[in-house]
């Protein structure tokens, strides 16, 4: 196999911190809901590598779903595919160590983003909350899912996490090796040593676009925002957590104030923060009294981040809250095509019919010791909030 350098002075790319990546067209993309769809069609994909993989996730933890990607990549290793791992420290401190030993002596490289360590404070905070897997320059998924048993059904369990993955072929799964290599090279100090896959645009297919955030840049949210402000029809935006910044709450009342369709789906008692859904809680009367419709969804955990303004769609690994903002790598796929734009809001409608709509006149009317809850929490987010930004250097390790 013929191999190139995919540095990005070779490449073509500016530096990625810098919203590099444009537009690209021909792309196919699909929508895949839930740990019963995803998880097959990324084994499958591994399955069928012949050169290389690439994965990079946040979440990664011991259990049944860790096992069947651990046995389906070392057997990828071992005949001739070149398999790199970038997970993030704090995010698979659960992969135990059997199962790192698997991979290394398959010969995968290994690597953890911002290891934790005393005495680095507030530098252990940085971490790399992306989710990535990409095989052989033709086939990316991304969203929001770890590998974990928490996303898959066990027998009759119905309390898995709810969420979404994209898979992606054409133009733009280029840019997600970019994305990778960029990275692994800042993490590893080396370059990774890959055929460059095809970036010509297709006829057909949609428009499609990587965004990034890498603190202080906010290219992921700079886009919502610009799309709140543009929305003439409907913004529906999905979150696990929900702390959003001033200048997205105020663009999300004005888009209701002239008239948007303007939703948000949060989750509901079932959570794994029960203090961060508090924190988002506190925003909940002035943004329904200003027209913003919000649900809470109720059959089970949702951990999806899913953000849609009439035509155009960003699903990936970003949130809506302050962690994001300020101490996390993330990446979204963004794609303006209506067929597309549908689709995802045929998956929205079905969760909002199984979910409760929250009425302001209910609200504005909780109990006391709920509100006492939600300013002890707000509270709390602001003073952690400016500590970091008063402590933080602004750039990721």
């Amino acid at each position: 196999m013929k191999s190139v350098h995919s540095h990005p002075e070779q490449s073509g790319y500016n530096d990625y911190r810098q919203n590099s990546y444009p537009w690209r067209r021909g792309n196919q993309v699909a929508v895949l809901v839930d740990g019963v769809s995803f998880y097959p069609r990324m084994l499958a994909s591994i399955e069928k590598a012949r050169r290389y993989i690439l994965l990079e996730m946040y979440l990664v933890e011991s259990g049944d779903v860790a096992s069947q990607f651990i046995g389906t990549l070392t057997e990828a290793a071992r005949r001739g595919v070149a398999v790199y791992l970038l997970l993030d420290d704090f995010g698979s401190r659960a992969l135990e160590q059997r199962d790192r030993q698997r991979l290394l002596e398959a010969g995968i490289r290994l690597l953890f983003f911002n290891p934790l360590r005393y005495g680095k404070w507030r530098d252990n905070l940085y971490r790399d909350h992306r989710k990535l897997l990409l095989v052989d320059g033709r086939v990316a998924f991304t969203g929001g899912a770890g590998i974990t048993d928490e996303f898959s059904p066990v027998g009759a369990a119905d309390d898995y996490w709810h969420d979404v993955m994209v898979e992606l072929h054409g133009p733009v799964v280029a840019d997600w090796q970019h994305c990778f290599s960029s990275v692994w090279r800042r993490v590893s100090g080396d370059t990774l040593q890959l055929e460059v896959a095809d970036t010509s645009e297709r006829v057909g297919g949609s428009l499609a676009r990587l965004s990034v955030i890498q603190p202080p840049f906010q290219e992921v949210k700079g886009s919502l925002t610009n799309q709140i402000r543009s929305a003439q029809r409907r913004i529906w935006l999905v979150t696990a957590y929900f702390i959003p910044t001033w200048k997205i709450r105020r663009a999300l009342q004005r888009a209701a104030k002239r008239g948007v369709d303007v939703r948000i789906l949060l989750p509901g008692e079932q959570t794994d923060h029960p203090a961060v859904r508090r924190v988002g809680q506190r925003y909940y009367q002035r943004l329904l009294r200003n027209g913003v419709t919000i649900f809470e969804y109720r059959p089970r955990f949702l951990h999806a981040k899913i953000w849609l303004c009439d035509e155009w769609a960003s699903i990936g690994s970003t949130n809506l809250d302050r962690w994001t903002q300020h101490w996390n790598l993330e990446a979204n796929q963004e794609v303006q095509d209506s067929e597309f734009a549908d689709r995802v809001a045929a998956i929205l409608l079905e969760d909002f019919a199984q979910s409760e709509e929250v009425r302001y006149e209910q609200w504005s009317s909780r109990p006391w010791h709920q509100r006492l809850r939600e300013w002890f929490w707000g509270t709390l987010a602001m003073w952690v909030q400016y500590y970091s930004q008063r402590r933080s250097r602004g750039v990721v390790p």
